[in-house]
């Protein structure tokens, strides 16, 4: 009866503190990784692993976002903005630097740009976090919005997309991306990146989370005032944790162009800011779980509405309804934030963490 959680107990810290506990738990551990690592790109399409690693992106454009709401407090409505820097980076350095050929022949060259595009994308983030030294709430959120105003319309848009007379956007060669010998020009590959920087990104947040970093900002977030009090200095850890967000954006915005191949200002408007806000709340501030989630949730919900609109459309030709897909998307995006707040406020990773509980204490789940 190992799996049950009354049947375990600790008689070391580091036991208590592992993250899996029980051979079940690692059991079901090994069976996701098959699942992620195997079963999906062996039996998946091209089709519904462009959607798996659309979900991959999402969650590391969300998960910096989580951890600036959910976890330290500071409300932003402006993180499309550092994941265009992290994605024009990366782009810039691909096509503009003059790398010597023993790192293009490594295949290096794209993993230093992704790390650059992390901490480019940190740095800019911290810059727009200034301000939450001396404002929060109302006034945090006007100042993260500029941040979006200021980054993409103004400075991507109107100087950095002119460089090299490309035109509007950044487009990249065949086979310019590559880690390693490892050329990312399928789906299959692009899946396999997504799931690597994922469980990266994912685990050190995770781990930072459980530290003390990560124990200053819970503080931070449920009371500024007394963290102060008790010695946190919430400045310098409200700016590691725009730090730490924008770098996982600016990767989030690498990792984009490996499965596009070209970058545009575009991608990062202003509603993909309030798009990973809705990814948060619908999973569950607060929870790292609420971030795989919110993230299944959305993109999932918008791929079956956008089938559904191709399928009324040839069923009713006299209706024109693929064009107005984002007035759709746009709407069911409102509604089901409105659902959820009104009846499933602490999101879907509330919802599964008593579906589990319930399971894991029976027959004493009462």
């Amino acid at each position: 009866m190992s799996y049950l959680p009354c049947g375990i107990y600790h008689q070391h810290y580091n036991e208590d503190h592992a993250w899996w506990q029980t051979r079940f738990v690692w059991g079901k551990m090994i069976l996701l990784g098959i699942v992620l690592f195997i079963l999906i790109p062996t039996f998946c399409g091209d089709y519904l692993l462009s959607i798996a690693y659309k979900i991959g992106y999402t969650i590391l454009a969300a998960l910096g976002v989580q951890l600036l709401i959910g976890y330290c407090g500071q409300i932003t409505l402006g993180h499309a903005a550092f994941v265009a820097v992290g994605s024009y980076t990366s782009a810039m350095m691909i096509l503009y630097i003059p790398w010597p050929q023993f790192l293009i022949d490594a295949g290096l060259v794209y993993p230093i740009s992704l790390l650059a595009a992390g901490i480019t994308a940190g740095l800019w983030s911290v810059l727009f976090g200034l301000p939450s030294a001396r404002v929060k709430g109302f006034y945090l959120i006007m100042t993260t919005m500029a941040a979006q105003w200021i980054t993409v319309p103004f400075i991507i848009t109107q100087y950095v997309s002119r460089i090299g007379a490309r035109g509007h956007y950044f487009s990249l060669p065949p086979g310019t991306i590559s880690a390693g010998p490892w050329v990312i020009d399928t789906d299959r590959k692009i899946y396999y990146l997504m799931i690597v920087l994922v469980c990266l990104c994912f685990f050190g947040v995770a781990n930072l989370l459980r530290s003390k970093v990560g124990r200053a900002w819970i503080a931070i977030r449920d009371n500024d005032i007394a963290a102060e009090a008790l010695g946190v200095n919430i400045v310098w850890y409200k700016l590691v944790a725009f730090f730490v967000a924008g770098s996982i954006a600016g990767i989030a915005g690498a990792f984009w162009i490996s499965a596009l191949y070209f970058v545009s200002p575009e991608h990062f408007e202003f509603f993909y800011s309030l798009w990973w806000v809705g990814v948060i709340l619908i999973g569950g501030a607060g929870s790292l779980h609420g971030v795989i989630f919110g993230s299944m949730f959305m993109v999932l919900v918008e791929e079956i509405l956008r089938n559904g609109l191709v399928t009324l459309g040839a069923l009713m030709p006299g209706f024109v309804l693929v064009g107005k897909f984002d007035y759709f998307r746009d709407s069911a995006f409102g509604l089901a934030i409105i659902l959820f707040l009104i009846y499933q406020p602490k999101g879907l990773s509330y919802r599964y963490w008593q579906i589990k509980n319930y399971f894991n204490l029976w027959p004493f789940s009462y």
